[in-house]
């Protein structure tokens, strides 16, 4: 049997039966629509999540205290461990390579200022945190290099802060207390917005000496260097863990890289969003069932069909693909109506919910369609097995 007549075949056996074969296609085309809208939602709040976190910088290495081996238990809570203290940080400025540390605190406590009170997070930072974390000052100024155990009371408000206590006037120079202490404002940041629902911009920036004696804290919480663009962050990472070690006289800290970070929130993010498409893969597991059960109806109601073309000389090979051909082609056509479906609802979603990011990358819609043929083609070899070992004589007596 030529190619053209394989064809032929299928074709009119596809179309005789035109609402049988809509609906079986209609089957994988909701999967693999369902499988590429929840796909993009999952990949769009993976593009947002990480560009949120990039937007601080990607050259920084954070050093917290505690070692994340079985002797330190988790970074940041308490344990034996020496405190990381500024001296530390200025130990790390002396690495060649890096361009700038802030050594940090932070917690929660009362701001007042201008007759208001609002409970914001309050960070105790160094000067170069605005360099580290590549932050702009909207107006006035950042927190100056003063002496790092006794700076002066500064502080510089977040937008958010800022709104809430001064509303639309000049918070410049103005009294706010933090805690019982007061601070001259010399600063407001530039809006950062939100990351996971967290107000970045709720925030007052103190001197970290400052922060410690706020906090009553003996050691700071975190350590961030940043530095210099194209050198290796494994170099930066082993070079602060010379110093502290030598600071230290054992390894009682942990660095943690931005890449590492990254990498982590990445894979983290790349499990949900299989996740989430595995969900869409329930309704084309669906759709491939349906294709099994409509390709043995086939079989079944062409008994005399494949008993003629086997009489006729037709070989079992063949009649093997004329079956798989037809829930390949009903799985493709499906597959094709679906990413179009898929990719319409999925742009209409984020017409419809800005908010909600939204992105479908070449690689689902190739993966998706080669699942629907993958589908068919395993859907259909059930049934396709079923017709090559029927008698001809019984499938001729039949018809």
């Amino acid at each position: 049997m030529g190619w053209r007549d394989f064809l032929a075949m299928s074709t009119r056996a596809l179309v005789a039966h035109r609402m049988r074969s809509f609906l079986t296609l209609l089957g994988i085309a909701v999967g693999i629509a369902a499988v590429i809208l929840l796909t993009s939602i999952g990949e769009g709040i993976h593009q947002f999540v990480l560009t949120e976190f990039t937007q601080f910088g990607t050259n920084v290495v954070a050093v917290n205290p505690g070692s994340k081996g079985i002797k330190g238990g988790p970074p940041g809570l308490p344990n034996t461990a020496r405190p990381l203290t500024l001296e530390d940080a200025r130990a790390l400025e002396r690495i060649p390579g890096v361009t700038a540390v802030t050594p940090a605190v932070w917690g929660n406590a009362e701001v007042e200022g201008h007759g208001r009170v609002r409970r914001s997070t309050v960070y105790g930072v160094g000067p170069a945190m605005q360099q580290v974390f590549t932050m702009s000052v909207r107006s006035g100024r950042f927190l100056p290099a003063d002496n790092a155990e006794q700076p002066r009371a500064f502080a510089v408000l977040g937008s958010t802060l800022k709104r809430e206590l001064f509303g639309h006037g000049n918070a410049l120079g103005e009294r706010v207390r933090i805690g019982g202490e007061r601070f001259r404002v010399i600063g407001v940041m530039e809006s950062k917005g939100q990351l996971l629902g967290i107000d970045l911009d709720d925030t007052v920036y103190i001197p970290t000496a400052r922060g410690l004696a706020l906090f009553n804290r003996d050691g700071l919480l975190e350590i961030d260097v940043s530095y210099r663009e194209g050198t290796p962050a494994a170099a930066i990472a082993r070079a602060v863990e010379r110093v502290l070690d030598a600071r230290h006289g054992r390894k009682d800290f942990s660095t943690t890289t931005q890449e590492d970070m990254l990498e982590a929130l990445g894979n983290i993010l790349d499990i949900l969003t299989a996740a989430v498409g595995a969900l869409g893969g329930i309704s084309l597991l669906v759709g491939g069932v349906g294709i099994v059960t409509i390709m043995t109806i086939a079989v079944t109601e062409r008994t005399g069909e494949i008993g003629l073309l086997v009489a006729l000389g037709a070989r079992r090979q063949t009649i093997l693909g004329l079956f798989l051909g037809e829930a390949v082609a009903l799985a493709a056509l499906g597959g094709a109506c679906g990413l179009v479906i898929g990719i319409g609802l999925a742009q209409l979603v984020g017409l419809l919910v800005p908010d909600l990011p939204v992105h479908t990358p070449l690689k689902f819609v190739v993966l998706a369609e080669i699942t629907a043929v993958v589908i068919g083609l395993l859907a259909g070899v059930l049934p396709a097995r079923k017709a090559t070992t029927l008698d001809p004589v019984e499938a001729l007596r039949a018809e």
